[in-house]
This record gives C-alpha cells, sequence and structure tokens, in this order.
C-alpha cells in the first residue's frame, strides 16, 4: 500500500486521537514521541508490505517459468494467493 507523508500523518494522528479517548493509553513521555513512534510503525509495515510483493512477484515469475504455462493461469489471483502464504509465513498482517 502507498501512502503519502500526509495520509500517514493523519493516520497517526487518528490512532493516537481514538486510543487516547478510549483511555486505552496514558503518557508517559511527550505527546509528539508517542506520535512520531506510530509514524514509524506505520512506515516500516509498508515497507515490509512492499518487500513481501515484490518477493511474491519475484516467486510468481520464476514459478511461471518453470512451469511454462504462464498463459493459462490468472496472475493476479496466483500472486495473491502467494502474498497470503509469505504473510503468513512471516506473521505479517496485510
Amino acid at each position: 500500500m502507498r501512502l503519502k507523508k500526509e495520509q500517514i500523518d493523519r493516520l497517526a494522528e487518528k490512532i493516537l486521537a481514538e486510543l487516547t479517548s478510549a483511555e486505552l493509553l496514558s503518557f508517559k513521555k511527550d505527546r509528539t514521541v508517542l506520535l512520531s513512534a506510530i509514524k514509524e510503525t506505520i512506515r516500516e509495515d509498508i515497507s515490509k508490505e512492499a518487500a513481501l510483493e515484490t518477493e511474491a512477484e519475484r516467486l510468481l515469475e520464476q514459478t511461471l517459468r518453470a512451469s511454462g504455462c504462464g498463459a493459462d493461469i490468472d496472475r493476479h489471483r496466483m500472486l495473491k494467493l502467494i502474498k497470503q502464504r509469505l504473510a503468513k509465513e512471516r506473521n505479517i498482517v496485510l
């Protein structure tokens, strides 16, 4: 998933506001420190998902070349299945 910096900022603000209003967290440090940590976590998660996508595409191409039957396969569905399997193996939530 591609998110612009502004979208990540808004998402982090929304997460922090929701957690605060539900009284699920209390501030031990400055609010900006926590907000920065949330933003960094979102960026890391997006990066992991992008790496997973790249790996899935590589495996799909490798599989199609090995089988020699690329024309008969729904590439989008196959890519989705490969991504799901890799995500499960690596404990990544999509």
